[in-house]
């Protein structure tokens, strides 16, 4: 099932009124486990609970949590720019993505930005009805925050020792070994001769 599905008994919206919000779910399973036969029901069961209307499932298969490069994953953010739902349901943040608090609070803002909500079964404080979301949701911020600092200082840390054991940063200069016989031969057809390119070729002209 790695298609966008709806389900016979989804209702059709056609030309009617709309009364409920409109309900769309997500859903990441794995190839060896049987969560999609597990979560399904009960996320669909969450939907009605809450008096939605659910309209579009997504389920992909296979599919591991640490990439956004998901088909469904990326049907879902398509069809919420479209403006075809209103909630996405999904099972929990891990089932959602695993790539790391930055890109989670990303996605959730890109749905915040189309004017989709979200609410998660698992953990029932991510949930853009609950008056605790913006509490959740600024704490994990901060959160990412402080990752990106401490990556940051990581980093400066490693090119300071790097630097220290006397290693020299930067790329290594280009040695270019021209052949002896080059009189009256143009850079150019050097270049082809050669594979230097015609601007290394130039720079060692000048320097000659």
């Amino acid at each position: 099932m790695t298609l966008t599905q709806e389900s016979d008994s989804i209702p059709h919206m056609g030309n009617v009124m709309q009364t409920t919000k409109r309900a769309a779910i997500y859903l990441r399973v794995s190839t060896d486990d049987q969560y999609v036969e597990n979560q399904l029901p009960q996320l669909r069961e969450f939907v009605t609970r809450r008096g939605l209307t659910l309209v579009m499932e997504f389920i992909d298969e296979g599919f591991g949590g640490g990439t956004a490069d998901r088909e469904q994953f990326q049907a879902m953010f398509d069809a919420a720019e479209r403006g075809e739902f209103d909630v996405l349901v999904f099972w929990s943040l891990d089932r959602f993505t695993r790539e790391g608090v930055l890109p989670t609070l990303q996605h959730l803002d890109r749905l915040a930005k189309v004017g989709v909500g979200y609410a998660s079964l698992g953990e029932q404080h991510l949930d853009t009805t609950n008056p605790f979301n913006d509490v959740f949701i600024a704490f994990a911020a901060s959160m990412a925050k402080q990752e990106k600092t401490r990556i940051s200082e990581r980093t400066k840390a490693g090119l300071a020792r790097t630097k220290a054991n006397g290693v020299k940063l930067g790329r290594k200069p280009v040695v270019v070994e021209l052949p002896t016989n080059t009189a009256g031969t143009s850079l150019r057809q050097l270049s082809r001769e050669t594979g230097i390119s015609l601007t290394t070729l130039r720079r060692r002209a000048k320097v000659a």
